[in-house]
């Protein structure tokens, strides 16, 4: 994908009438790189004065005698390379501010001792409440790594679109506070994969699907989980990936004297007027700051230009490479860029599925691309007859015709569709299919996008059980003392572009 600022805001409608969310997409805003690198704590790489603060925060917690308190399993004192971490974190929050970021230790300490947030993972959430299994794997859980190794945690609130589903979980504010501590308990589960160590992994990866998340409805709901988190888990996740889907347009920012994301979205409306408050970021209210404004689109651009991109302790350079905003169509190779295909769930253009979380690492698979107006065959050879191979392939955005047949070795043989040509739609997961062969052969999955003038993001594996009779006779083979070459047992693939 392309990543320019260009890229991601669209062309200006020519039209003289224009709804507010083009009119803002064509303004003349820049919309940040993704480039952000984590801090990797290391004492050399901190500025004079950063290490000074280090000190000196660490003589204030001598000073008050936090010599027994520990928080997420680290003690604060003595000095270690994993307290160091921690300090760091809440120093960031607050700007190397230490009276700041003191105050912000003690009153995170405090939470955490009346939210019992250091035995929450104790806790079967799920056996008090049977309510929330059907929230696990589908509105916020841990899947996966990136790239780097940062644990991933997706979320997705469209479930609560459905009325009853709300008012199970947001009908009054008891239900609220089981929801707040199951969601707690899901960011304890990140962080407890964490390093919390110089050049480590130290923070998360938060994906955030928009997608029917009722918006007025979740505003209480949202105002708490986004204070609960920025107030009590400072520099905890590295990136932000947020999927928009339809009308929507959503618009993201790191507070660095919070250290937390907090995100809100703009929404169009067929009264071509429609702004969704989500938080009171930072102090504004974004409501009462468009209410006050007259129904003139171009104040509205002019207004969110100010705040969002022009106010200096928000649109800083680190702040600018912390989040990532995905449209609809690109979500996975977004995703892509930062996550391997088979950790991204199938909904997001990935492999991965709940059946497969508890099966151990997740088998590795090839990635490769689809130009617009290409077809792409992969073929897998060697496949011995008896033999069974299971395949996953999936291709980002889909919008093109697949197939798969199997072709056999014997040229008096016939080829054989596994499965016919058919129109793969945007919304179609991973394909996920076995065939066993009668007859040596190879396996030849069709991509044909040749309809489409769009280059696309592809990925696939694969998995090939020899019959009985075979794997009897490799038994004896080594039984008999032969050096058999394993090199027998790899598959050849070929990829025509």
């Amino acid at each position: 994908m392309d990543s320019s600022p260009s890229h991601l805001i669209p062309k200006k409608d020519l039209k003289p009438k224009k709804s507010f969310i083009s009119s803002f997409m064509s303004s003349p805003l820049t919309l940040p790189s993704s480039s952000f690198k984590e801090d990797t704590y290391h004492h050399h790489t901190l500025k004079p004065s950063e290490h000074k603060s280090l000190q000196q925060f660490r003589d204030l917690l001598t000073q008050e005698d936090h010599s027994s308190t520990s928080i997420w399993g680290i003690p604060l004192l003595p000095e270690t390379p994993k307290s160091d971490v921690v300090l760091l974190k809440f120093l960031r929050a607050r700007d190397f501010k230490v009276q700041d970021s003191y105050q912000m230790l003690t009153n995170c300490l405090s939470w955490r001792k009346e939210f019992r947030a250091d035995t929450i993972l104790e806790e079967d959430l799920i056996q008090e409440d049977e309510g929330f299994k059907e929230l696990e794997g589908v509105v916020a859980y841990m899947n996966g790594f990136d790239r780097e190794g940062h644990p991933v945690c997706y979320n997705a609130y469209g479930v609560f679109k459905n009325q009853e589903m709300y008012e199970r979980f947001f009908g009054d504010d008891d239900k609220l506070q089981r929801f707040l501590r199951w969601r707690v308990q899901v960011l304890e589960r990140g962080i407890k994969m964490l390093h919390f160590k110089p050049g480590g992994i130290n923070s998360i990866i938060q994906v955030t699907d928009l997608k029917d998340m009722p918006k007025r409805e979740l505003r209480v709901a949202s105002n708490h989980i986004l204070s609960l988190f920025q107030d009590n888990y400072p520099e905890m996740v590295a990136c932000k990936v947020n999927c928009c889907w339809l009308l929507g347009f959503s618009f993201f920012f790191f507070f660095e004297n919070f250290g937390f994301l907090c995100f809100g979205e703009l929404y169009c409306t067929t009264r071509q007027k429609g702004i969704f408050f989500f938080g009171c970021l930072g102090g504004w209210s974004w409501e009462s700051v468009f209410d006050f404004l007259e129904n003139d689109i171009h104040q509205y651009t002019m207004v969110l230009q100010h705040v969002v991109f022009n106010h200096q302790p928000i649109y800083d350079s680190r702040t600018k490479s912390k989040f990532v905003i995905s449209k609809e169509g690109n979500v996975a190779e977004t995703l892509y860029k930062y996550i391997r295909p088979e950790d991204i769930p199938v909904q997001y253009g990935g492999l991965s599925r709940p059946s497969e979380l508890n099966n151990g690492p997740a088998k590795p698979a090839s990635e490769f691309t689809v130009k617009g107006g290409e077809k792409v065959n992969i073929q897998i050879e060697g496949i011995e007859a008896g033999a069974t191979i299971t395949w996953d392939v999936v291709v980002g955005g889909w919008d093109l015709e697949y197939c798969a047949e199997f072709v056999p070795n014997a040229t008096t043989s016939y080829t054989i569709a596994v499965e016919k040509p058919r129109k793969m739609i945007a919304t179609d997961e991973a394909v996920n299919n076995s065939f066993t062969a009668k007859e040596a052969g190879k396996l030849v999955l069709c991509i044909n996008n040749t309809a489409s003038r769009k280059r696309k993001v592809a990925a696939y594996r694969y998995l090939v059980r020899k019959s009985m009779v075979t794997c009897l006779k490799m038994k004896h083979m080594f039984t008999l003392g032969d050096d058999y070459n394993k090199g027998k047992e790899s598959y050849l693939i070929k990829v025509e572009q």
